[in-house]
């Protein structure tokens, strides 16, 4: 009996979104780990996640075929200050080398696809860094600066309670989402680290009352993109703005599985509205 094969489409199922996984020690063995709030965000988005533990160099642009759009997930670990040239602040800090050697080159292959991403805490900095922008080591030794780490020692609802509130830019794309009366938005704060230069063509979308860049987008790209320093995942289906954002993430999806159907494969790749960065490294640390 010969048994037919059905060639699956991108219009087949929900969209597939891609969940960098972090590199973590259990015990005496390594894993490879994604909080499953960011999974949820991605199912109340109407999506469907998919996690990677990384990818080589080569595989970057065929997973990417695999998929209608990114999450860049938070996470203990520091975006590795050698990105961005500078030395390592405080060596207390987790560092995750493995990642970051094939997300920021991801970040930059999702971007030239113009496929939607959404990018929460070392995501939307790790977005910054892949960009050619910069990062604050320590924001609370910062002059002028608030202390923007959550309170250790307390139980999650506290640590991913709210935090301060947040000025939402007048007409940028956050607006839009949350709405234009939403002036000030309350968030939540679990950051050591923030945005301390921009990367070319990053248009602010809320600042926190002590000037700090909360979320911001890509200016001139073709596809979704929003980077919120906060978590809207926590306890996102209980909460409007969060669930916002992700209905938001949700249709961008769907709107670039439609281009998908419509171009088909092998479509062009868009450039980068600014210059191309130095290539990663070949090799990474343990």
């Amino acid at each position: 009996m010969t048994r037919k094969t059905t060639t699956r489409t991108p219009a087949a199922g929900k969209p597939v979104v891609l969940v960098p996984a972090c590199s973590k020690q259990i015990g005496d063995l390594p894993f490879l780990v994604a909080a499953r709030m960011y999974a949820e965000g991605v199912r109340l988005a109407g999506g469907l996640p998919l996690v990677v533990p990384w990818l080589e160099a080569d595989e970057i642009e065929s997973t990417l075929d695999l998929a209608q759009g990114v999450l860049l997930t938070g996470s203990p670990s520091n975006v590795d200050p050698s990105h961005f040239g500078e030395a390592v602040h405080d060596p207390a800090l987790p560092l995750d080398p493995q990642r970051d050697a094939w997300t920021l080159p991801l970040v930059r292959a999702a971007l030239a696809r113009g496929m939607p991403i959404i990018a929460i805490c070392r995501g939307a900095q790790e977005f910054n860094v892949a960009l050619g922008g910069t990062l604050h080591q320590a924001v609370h030794e910062v002059p002028g600066h608030a202390d923007h780490r959550a309170p250790q020692g307390e139980p999650m609802a506290v640590q991913f309670g709210p935090a301060h509130p947040v000025h939402v830019a007048p007409g940028g794309r956050l607006a839009s989402i949350v709405g234009a009366d939403a002036k000030t938005i309350s968030v939540n704060s679990l950051h050591g680290q923030g945005m301390k230069t921009l990367a070319p063509g990053i248009v602010v979308e809320a600042s926190a009352p002590d000037g700090l860049v909360e979320a911001f987008s890509l200016g001139g790209a073709r596809g979704f993109n929003l980077c919120l320093q906060w978590h809207p995942e926590w306890q996102a289906a209980a909460n409007p703005v969060s669930r916002r954002i992700f209905a938001a993430f949700g249709d961008a999806l769907l709107a670039y599985r439609a281009e998908q159907m419509r171009a088909g494969p092998g479509r062009p790749r868009e450039p980068l509205p600014h210059p191309p960065l130095a290539p990663e490294p070949a090799t990474v640390g343990a």
